[in-house]
């Protein structure tokens, strides 16, 4: 039941070439030879971004009939190839697309880590150029280079996002040996474990660099979505994470769908229907899957990988760039209920032979333009694979490039066990991967959905929602801004909404609230609405409103206190260690459910996630909620903060919580430097507390915030 999605990266022209795309006025911007300052590591690095648009795609796309609505979209850059670093006359180097996102005055740079030993064993398409042993070269030849260009500071300020290795360790899991898709390729890289090696080598060699967010390729549901698949791979990602020196820390997140045509959402069933009482998982199509889209598969692997072990913050990309299944032939609702099959196949948007299809798909479309926090889990939709570039060619073809000739990408081919034996449903006439291939970008611009021009694919919406009303400022902290607004109307129905800082998206929602977080103490922002529809219509903004972040050494007056103790005698060991416990001073009882507690501190080097603990607490541990989130203060020694919730209970009037041991870690375990953090203090019994900070409903009621 295995399939796979593939991709690579063709050649990519001298920037000389495209002088005449317009870039606007960035491009006057000149090269800093150092950085000043190295950007504040985030959590999510696409909030507040913007995005490298690669010039030599953006030129492409622009030449084509319609290409130009897309043609700014941002989107990742390939490293398929050793070659492929230094550049060449038709192609720009790596430094070069550094060098130009600078120009572009981007802080979101994007690449694909794609030259693993024995490169994609399951298709010859994408086959590379490093033999399976070839490890060493892998490692001294590509990712050492790649990481001194990537941690030159010259770059320190870009985030930088990667994608490791697409296709690699799905393939161990599902076409290494025992099911209709394995391969002899396969079961070699299974058995040397260099795949596994070379991940993990790259993670932790990436993962080094300060301003680098890591993202391992995790297929896509309709390969690792069977039960049989799922764990496995959840506990392989963990296998190669900790291999070569790497960890969990070295991973940000997971991306799915990389290069792939699976939907996003499929908005016409669910895995839970039934049809006269039988299950929408038995149909041919969905073939006992426990997912029938990415978002979905993207939230639960997401779930999966935590409980491996993964840190808790991590987060998902969905490449959205050819999935949008628009056009004419997009059902417009589900299909009939006279059986499964039937309510699958007339409902869903996926218009693929067979889920197994994976090169150059007939009937495809742009999906979802690049989105950040579209959803809960996910990071962002992304555009992974640059819309245009061939998957393999349909015929042989000689080159020297190592791709060799997929049947997958003959159209006349009837299949094989990946695909159920069906016909490819390739486009004919492909070039060599990574190649453009104007027939095919053209095809993805007609069946856009949302429609580029706007509309939903068939031309039938083209009414934008109503702009969003009464955007009100519902709480505030030194460090977050909390809205409200009143929903918009649509004439088919509202999806959702993007929020705006200073006219920079900073997230989406599908609820009419929105908190936004990481800000700076005492800094006024503006904020605006709007909304969108599923045919990709946006509203007018709405109109702005301004809040200003409580003030730095702002303190509140509430009726509660906490009282501090130092349990950790060394400041430099690698935990830290507190005992805390709150006191209601007041005449009436607290709702401890509206409560939090803030302890500040800076993590100096090492991870950027953290492991936090409760030893002991007279109220139980289980009734604490324990997290560690960066503050967005600039305040010596308060870069991030341990927030302590509660879940429910209230603290009568007079009434102590009694004492809660707590200690935090970073995830590697590197040694802290307590001695200048921000809440810490030298006493050994309780003692009030004015720099531990206290919050009820969202507002300071004790201590002085940094």
């Amino acid at each position: 039941m295995s399939t796979r999605g593939t991709i690579t990266h063709g050649l990519r022209r001298k920037l000389a070439a495209l002088s005449a795309l317009a870039m606007g006025a960035a491009l006057a911007v000149a090269i800093p030879t150092t950085a000043s300052a190295a950007a504040a590591r985030v959590d999510n690095p696409y909030v507040g971004a913007k995005a490298y648009v690669n010039p030599d795609w953006s030129a492409k796309a622009a030449a084509e009939p319609g290409g130009s609505v897309i043609a700014n979209e941002p989107g990742f850059v390939w490293m398929d190839r050793i070659a492929a670093i230094q550049g060449s006359a038709q192609a720009m180097s790596l430094r070069e697309h550094l060098n130009t996102a600078l120009r572009q005055g981007a802080n979101l740079f994007q690449v694909v880590i794609y030259d693993l030993p024995g490169r994609d064993c399951a298709a010859l398409a994408s086959n590379g150029e490093l033999g399976p042993t070839e490890l060493s070269r892998y490692k001294n030849e590509y990712i050492n280079p790649i990481s001194a260009i990537l941690a030159d500071p010259a770059y320190a300020n870009l985030r930088i996002v990667t994608i490791i290795e697409p296709d690699s360790l799905p393939n161990l899991v599902t076409n290494a040996g025992g099911s209709a898709g394995s391969t002899d390729a396969c079961a070699t890289m299974k058995a040397n474990g260099n795949y596994e090696k070379g991940v993990g080598y790259a993670l932790h060699t990436l993962g080094a660099i300060p301003n680098v967010y890591n993202y391992v390729d995790a297929a896509h549901h309709g390969w690792l979505g069977w039960d049989s698949n799922f764990v496995p791979s959840a506990q392989e990602f963990k296998k190669a994470a900790t291999s070569e020196g790497a960890t969990v820390a070295d991973v940000t997140g997971f991306i799915v769908n990389t290069a792939n045509y699976s939907a996003t959402k499929e908005p016409n069933f669910k895995v839970t229907d039934t049809v006269n009482g039988t299950q929408v998982r038995q149909s041919k199509w969905v073939d006992w899957n426990y997912y029938v889209d990415e978002l979905s598969f993207a939230q639960a692997l997401r779930t999966e990988l935590v409980s491996q072990g993964f840190a808790s913050n991590i987060g998902m990309l969905i490449d959205t760039a050819r999935n949008g299944w628009g056009g004419t032939k997009r059902p417009a609702g589900p299909g009939p209920q006279t059986s499964v099959d039937a309510y699958v196949d007339g409902g869903r948007v996926d218009r693929r032979i067979h889920p197994g299809n994976w090169c150059n798909q007939s009937g495809a479309g742009i999906g979802e333009r690049p989105t950040t926090a579209p959803a809960a889990g996910i990071d962002a939709y992304v555009w992974a694979k640059p819309p245009g570039e061939s998957d393999g060619n349909s015929a042989p073809v000689a080159n020297d490039e190592g791709k060799g000739f997929d049947r997958m990408c003959d159209p006349t081919y009837t299949g094989n066990g990946r695909n159920g034996n069906s016909l490819t449903g390739a486009l004919p006439n492909s070039p060599l991967a990574g190649h453009w291939f104007s027939a095919q970008f053209q095809e993805l611009v007609r069946n856009a959905y949302p429609a580029l021009g706007g509309g939903d694919g068939g031309g039938s919406d083209t009414q934008a929602p109503t702009a969003p009303t009464g955007v009100t400022v519902t709480a505030k902290t030194s460090g977050s801004v909390s809205l409200s607004w009143t929903a918009s109307t649509d004439n088919v129905g509202v999806s959702g909404y993007d929020v705006f800082r200073g006219g920079v998206r900073v997230g989406s929602t599908t609820t009419t609230s929105y908190t936004d977080t990481g800000l700076t103490a005492g800094t006024t922002y503006s904020y605006t609405v709007k909304a969108k529809d599923a045919a990709g219509n946006v509203s007018a903004a709405s109109a702005a409103v301004s809040a200003t972040t409580s003030a730095g050494g702002g303190t509140g007056t509430g009726s509660l206190k906490v009282q501090y103790k130092n349990t950790d005698s060394s400041p430099t060991d690698n935990q830290i260690r507190m005992g805390l416990q709150l006191v209601n001073t007041g005449s009436t009882s607290v709702d401890l459910s509206t409560v939090k507690v803030r302890y500040w501190f800076t993590p100096e080097a090492g991870s950027s996630t953290f492991g936090t603990a409760c030893d002991y607490a007279v109220i139980g541990c289980g009734n604490l909620s324990l997290g560690v989130k960066s503050s967005g203060s600039s305040a010596a020694g308060a870069s991030h903060y341990l927030e302590v919730s509660f879940g429910s209970g209230t603290l009568a009037a007079g009434a102590s919580t009694g004492e809660m041991q707590l200690r935090l870690n970073k995830s590697d375990w590197s040694n802290f430097n307590e001695a200048d953090d921000y809440s810490r203090s030298t006493n050994t019994s309780y003692a009030d507390s004015t720099k531990i900070g206290v919050y009820v409903a969202g507002a300071l009621a004790w201590g002085t915030a940094p």
